[in-house]
């Protein structure tokens, strides 16, 4: 069964840090893309982060540029998503998602899986 688990979701001090682990099963990661996504409350999901199948092309928003670092480690399945010197606004529900290949941006239609999420709550 294709899966993707989101982890490490926390609550955080502004200024600190946290590392969100995505986990897939049930297909091989080598092969796609992956995203993440996050959805503040009462706002539209927007794309974070994306990295290519091989890892060689990251692609990040304009608003955590500096601050988050997407990798990935195919031989355990997992891709990570290291956030730095958080703000308040990047409380999120926080997503990964499959790529339909092995490119992908920030549009949620360029991807066809998706996990069930993970809070991040930064604090003042």
């Amino acid at each position: 069964q294709l899966q993707l688990v989101e982890s490490g979701g926390t609550l955080v001090q502004s200024g600190g840090s946290l590392r969100l682990s995505c986990t897939a099963s049930g297909f091989t990661l080598d092969d796609f893309a992956i995203g993440w996504f996050r959805q503040a409350p009462g706002k539209e999901r927007e794309g974070v982060s994306c990295i290519s199948s091989g890892g060689s092309i990251l692609k990040y928003a304009d608003s955590v540029k500096g601050r988050f670092t997407v990798s990935r480690d195919n031989a355990k399945n997992t891709v990570y998503l290291q956030m730095n010197n958080v703000h308040i606004e990047d409380t999120a529900v926080y997503y990964c998602a499959r790529g339909r290949g092995m490119l992908a941006g920030s549009a949620e239609n360029e991807y066809d899986y998706w996990g069930q999420g993970t809070q991040v709550t930064v604090s003042s």
